[in-house]
C-alpha cells in the first residue's frame, strides 16, 4: 500500500522535498493511517509534519476523547499536534445554515489559520477511493452538471498552499489492512453505521453493488474524476477568456451586460459557464439556490426572439433582454419577488426573506403541524422545489373534489395581495403543487406504511 501511495503522490505532485505538511486527523482509521504514512515519509522527503484536529462539540465527551487519543498518538510518534474546539451549534443558529455546512465552514477556517501560521505547503486529508465512489454516486443522483459530478479533487489551491488527498488511490479495506499491519490504533464514530444518513446509505448499500459489477470501480471513478476536473479546468479557462472579451461589468449598482449575437456565437458549454461566472461576480461568490432550471431559463432567454423578456433568479437577481442587449443585475431587497430553489435532501434552503426549509430522511412518520410536510419518496417526482406561484397553478387536497387554483385558495384564505407573490410553495419536478406552506397539503402527504422511506420538510420562518 505504501508503494501505491508513493506512486500516486509522485504522479500527481502531492509532495516535494522539504515541505511543511499539516495532516487533518480525526482519530479514525483513514486519518490515523495517513498520519502514520507521513511519519514514514518525513525523513526521506525531509518533511515537517504537524497534526491538526477539530472537536465540533456535537458528540460531547466522546469527541473530546477522540482528540485526546490523537494527541497521545502524536506524542508517541513525535509529531507536533494542534487542536481546537468549534461552536457549530452557535454558528448554525447565527447564520441559519445546516449542521454540515456550519461544521465544514468552521473546520476549514481553522485549517486555513494553521496553514498560514505554519506557512504550510500542504493540508493532507484522508479521503479514500470509497469516499470518491460515494461522492460521485450521490452527485449523480442529485446534480445535473459535470462540475458537481467530478467528485473529490486530488488537489486544489487552499490558503497559502494546497489541499492534497493521497489516499484517493486506495480502497477502505486497504487502509484497514495497513492499520493492522502497522499496529495502528484508531477510534470509530458509531454514527457511521447509521444508514439513515445519505452517505452511510450509499456506503453500505450502493457502493457494494457497484463493486460487484466492477471490482475496479474505485480506480474507474478516480480516473473519471481526474478527467472531469482536467476538462473543467480547460473549459473554465476558455470561459474566463470569453467573459473578458464579451461582458461589460458595472460596479454600482452591480450589473453585467452583453450583446446577444456575440454571446450566442460561443459554444453552449461556454455559455453555461459564462453565466455562472457572471453570477459569481454579481453575488460576490456567495451563490445559493441556483439550479439547472435557472440555467436553462437563462439560455432560453438569450435565444428568445421577443424584443423584451425578463427572468428573475433567487436572491434578487434579474436577467433582462431588450432587443439584442442582455443585462443581469441585482435588485434591492424590497423588489425581490419570485424565486425557485431546488431542495437538497438532506439539506437546507434559505429564502430571500430569511425563512428556511430543512429536509431529512426519516423511517417513521409522526404527527406534524402546519410547518412540516412528510411524504413517501415513492410518491413524488424528484427533484423537489421551493418556489413562488406560477400562472395556472392548481392543487388538490383531502376532502376536495378535483383541483383548485392557488389564486382562489389565497382569496379564500384572505391572504393579502402583497404576500401571494412571495408565498412559499413546494412542488415536484413535474410542476405538481404538493404544499402551500401553512395553508394546504396535497394527497401525497404521508401514506403511513412503517416499512418505507419518508422525507421530512420543515419550514422555519424568521
Amino acid at each position: 500500500m505504501e508503494q501505491t501511495v508513493r506512486q500516486f503522490m509522485k504522479h500527481h505532485k502531492l509532495v516535494h522535498q522539504g515541505a511543511t505538511v499539516l495532516v487533518g486527523v480525526s482519530g479514525g482509521p483513514d486519518s490515523m493511517a495517513l498520519l502514520h504514512m507521513y511519519k514514514q515519509l518525513r525523513q526521506a522527503w525531509d518533511l515537517q509534519v504537524i497534526a491538526v484536529a477539530v472537536d465540533h462539540q456535537l458528540r460531547g465527551e466522546e469527541a473530546r476523547e477522540d482528540v485526546r487519543f490523537v494527541e497521545q498518538q502524536c506524542v508517541k510518534w513525535d509529531i507536533p499536534f494542534v487542536a481546537t474546539r468549534i461552536d457549530v451549534k452557535g454558528y448554525k443558529k447565527k447564520t441559519n445554515v445546516s449542521t454540515q455546512v456550519a461544521s465544514r465552514t468552521l473546520r476549514y477556517n481553522f485549517f486555513k489559520e494553521q496553514m498560514q501560521e505554519y506557512q504550510a505547503d500542504y493540508l493532507a486529508l484522508g479521503h479514500h477511493g470509497d469516499d470518491q465512489v460515494e461522492t460521485m454516486a450521490m452527485s449523480f443522483v442529485h446534480h445535473s452538471n459535470t462540475r458537481s459530478l467530478a467528485g473529490i479533487p486530488t488537489k486544489r489551491i487552499f490558503a497559502c498552499g494546497q489541499i492534497v488527498r493521497p489516499f484517493l488511490s486506495l480502497a477502505k479495506e486497504d487502509i484497514y489492512a495497513y492499520c493492522a499491519l502497522n499496529d495502528i490504533s484508531f477510534r470509530v464514530d458509531p454514527s457511521n453505521e447509521d444508514d439513515s444518513y445519505e452517505r452511510n446509505y450509499f456506503r453500505q448499500h450502493i457502493v457494494p453493488l457497484l463493486s460487484k459489477q466492477n471490482p475496479n470501480i474505485r480506480q474507474t471513478m478516480q480516473h473519471l474524476s481526474e478527467h472531469l476536473h482536467e476538462d473543467e479546468k480547460y473549459i473554465q479557462k476558455a470561459a474566463k477568456n470569453a467573459l473578458e472579451k464579451l461582458i461589460i461589468f458595472q460596479e454600482s449598482p452591480r450589473k453585467a451586460s452583453f450583446q446577444k449575437g456575440e454571446f450566442l456565437a460561443f459554444p453552449i458549454a461556454l455559455q453555461r459557464r459564462v453565466f455562472h461566472l457572471i453570477l459569481n461576480y454579481l453575488y460576490e461568490n456567495k451563490i445559493d439556490g441556483i439550479t439547472y432550471a435557472h440555467e436553462e431559463a437563462f439560455i432560453a432567454l438569450c435565444n428568445n426572439q421577443k424584443p423584451h423578456v425578463q427572468v428573475d433568479l433567487p436572491n434578487g437577481c434579474t436577467i433582462s433582454k431588450q432587443y439584442d442587449d442582455i443585462q443581469l443585475y441585482l435588485k434591492h431587497r424590497d423588489e425581490v419577488k419570485s424565486y425557485m430553489y431546488e431542495l437538497p435532501i438532506p439539506g437546507e434552503v434559505i429564502l430571500p426573506s430569511g425563512d428556511s426549509f430543512s429536509t431529512s430522511y426519516i423511517d417513521e412518520p409522526s404527527d406534524v403541524g402546519d410547518l412540516t410536510y412528510i411524504c413517501d419518496v415513492k410518491d413524488v417526482h424528484f427533484p423537489l422545489y421551493i418556489r413562488t406561484r406560477k400562472n395556472g397553478d392548481r392543487m388538490s387536497w383531502k376532502g376536495l373534489t378535483g383541483t383548485k387554483k392557488l389564486k382562489d385558495l389565497f382569496i379564500d384564505e384572505k391572504i393579502p395581495r402583497a404576500k401571494r407573490d412571495v408565498w412559499p410553495i413546494l412542488s415536484d419536478s413535474e410542476g405538481h403543487v404538493l404544499w402551500v406552506v401553512g395553508l394546504r397539503k396535497s394527497h401525497t402527504e404521508v401514506n403511513r406504511s412503517t416499512e418505507r422511506t419518508y422525507i421530512s420538510i420543515h419550514y422555519k420562518p424568521v
